[in-house]
């Protein structure tokens, strides 16, 4: 089973999706847990590029450009491996974050970005999409607080960007609810990870 984390900036998702990997590791799962961009050698140099602060004159479609092209290496070397082998993927963001980011808040178009993943990931859906929703005001205030964090280039963006992003993100769960569960961010942390673990186990159990 492919499962993918996505959401706003200081969501939560990856403090949540812990707890639910040593539970699933306890029950017996075989999980294979990674990250994008990056989850490779190759796909972490491309992230590196993507998220440089410095890279602040990076054009919006370069920039769809290299998240599809570190999706690639990732499936190629890691997630379709793993998925061949019977094992579970936990992917923190996949190629609905290019949607919300780069289509919606770039504004470079939703169906647009897609046809460019669509070729890049050969058609690869995740089987169970986990929106974590907050609105981004709390989100920020998080990350701004949190001094362990990294801070990156798309973190710097204004407000209204990231209101795009969780809109996008709406529109998307509401476009595919098979695929979607969404996670209510704003919730304790003992809370969002329950539910985290609560929204996999039942789609594991079906």
């Amino acid at each position: 089973m492919f499962i993918t984390l996505e959401g706003p900036e200081g969501s939560g998702k990856t403090t949540a999706v812990e707890f639910a990997v040593n539970k699933l590791l306890e029950m017996g799962y075989e999980i294979v847990r990674t990250r994008e961009p990056g989850g490779t050698i190759i796909s972490e140099q491309i992230r590196n590029v993507i998220l440089d602060k410095a890279n602040t004159a990076m054009d919006a479609r370069t920039e769809a450009l290299l998240y599809a092209a570190s999706r690639r290496q990732h499936l190629v070397e890691k997630i379709w491996p793993a998925l061949k082998a019977g094992k579970i993927v936990i992917c923190d963001r996949y190629l609905d974050s290019s949607l919300a980011y780069q289509g919606g808040a770039r504004e470079l178009g939703i169906e647009e970005v897609l046809k460019v993943n669509l070729f890049a990931t050969e058609n690869t859906w995740p089987d169970l999409t986990l929106l974590f929703d907050i609105d981004p005001i709390i989100g920020l205030s998080r990350i701004s607080s949190n001094n362990q964090r990294e801070v990156n280039r798309l973190d710097l963006e204004k407000l209204d960007f990231h209101k795009k992003v969780r809109a996008t993100f709406l529109k998307l769960a509401k476009q595919y609810p098979e695929r979607y569960a969404i996670i209510d961010a704003s919730k304790s942390r003992e809370e969002v990870a329950n539910a985290t673990l609560d929204a996999i186990l039942s789609r594991l159990c079906k």
